[in-house]
């Protein structure tokens, strides 16, 4: 029995199109909470998060918006997470826009360097959110927390991040769309995405255990952020940055269960779900049964019309 922590975490100001800040409530609405429960795990709902009050906040890249806002969310999640981690909870962050990783993660960390064990980050993305505030064309804070988490510079008005994590222990996974300027970057630090290219080579399972088998090793605690745009898109619509050519229902489900099986997950985020944007509740519920499936549902516990 795992205690499970949910966060919810409505945040849009790392992107342009409004939405996501709806992402915990229609996650709470898709049945969530029970979809844990009734895998014999304890669940602790503490609502959402508050923006506390915003401080100044500047940024030399006159593309970057609403950082104030962005920064504070940072902060909140940092103390929030950390505080589930150190009651021995398992943290699931509801989002949410992919800025809250500048914070749930950063609070992962913080825990991690304190125990003295290894973070490790798994990267469920279309994109490699490698920009830093400096380097965005779009301003969308959204695209930078992989670059804060292993200490690139340009963060002058974020918390230092706590032990930034080396690429080594970054799998960014599912990757197939990077521009110009972070392939560049990405190279220049040694992080090499297991791109779709990878997954259709190599299959979904080989490179995902390859990098499980490195946490365990190593003794980490292994953070997951999951993106709603990991998924194809006709599989899942309510995300702002749909790209083609995503993971399908049985291979993300299969994601899942290696997760579950290895039981090494120690905190999870829930991003880029925007309800405004959905069918009838298509994504959130998926959503829902893809952490019901990293939590330890099987395919053959999953409900099926009768014939």
């Amino acid at each position: 029995m795992t205690r499970c922590t949910l966060i919810g975490a409505p945040i849009d100001s790392g992107q342009r199109r409004p939405g996501c800040l709806m992402g915990p409530a229609a996650y709470r609405v898709a049945g969530l909470a029970q979809a844990i429960s009734d895998l014999g795990h304890a669940v602790e709902d503490r609502g959402d998060l508050a923006l506390p009050a915003l401080r100044p906040a500047r940024c030399p890249n006159a593309a970057v918006h609403s950082l104030p806002e962005t920064v504070g969310w940072t902060e909140a999640l940092i103390d929030s997470v950390d505080d589930a981690l150190s009651e021995g909870t398992l943290p699931i962050v509801m989002g949410g826009d992919h800025s809250l990783a500048l914070g749930s993660v950063a609070g992962a960390a913080g825990f991690a360097a304190r125990k003295g064990r290894p973070l490790f980050v798994l990267w469920l993305d279309a994109h490699s959110d490698f920009h830093t505030p400096l380097t965005t064309t779009s301003g969308n804070l959204h695209g930078t927390p992989v670059a804060y988490i292993t200490g690139r510079g340009g963060f002058d008005a974020f918390p230092p991040f706590p032990a930034p994590v080396p690429a080594d222990r970054v799998c960014l996974y599912g990757i197939r769309s990077v521009d110009p300027a972070e392939h560049a970057a990405l190279i220049d630090h040694q992080l090499i995405p297991v791109d779709m290219r990878t997954l259709d080579e190599e299959g979904i399972v080989a490179p995902l255990r390859r990098f499980l088998a490195r946490v365990r090793a190593a003794g980490g605690m292994l953070h997951v952020s999951l993106d709603v745009d990991f998924l194809d898109p006709a599989i899942a619509p309510a995300v702002g940055t749909t790209v083609p050519g995503g993971t399908t229902f049985r291979e993300a489900h299969l994601v899942m269960e290696m997760l579950h099986e290895s039981g090494l997950v120690t905190s999870l985020d829930l991003v880029e779900l925007n309800p405004f944007l959905d069918d009838r509740g298509m994504t959130a519920r998926l959503m829902v049964d893809l952490v019901a499936s990293l939590m330890g549902r099987k395919v053959f516990d999953r409900p099926t019309r009768s014939k």
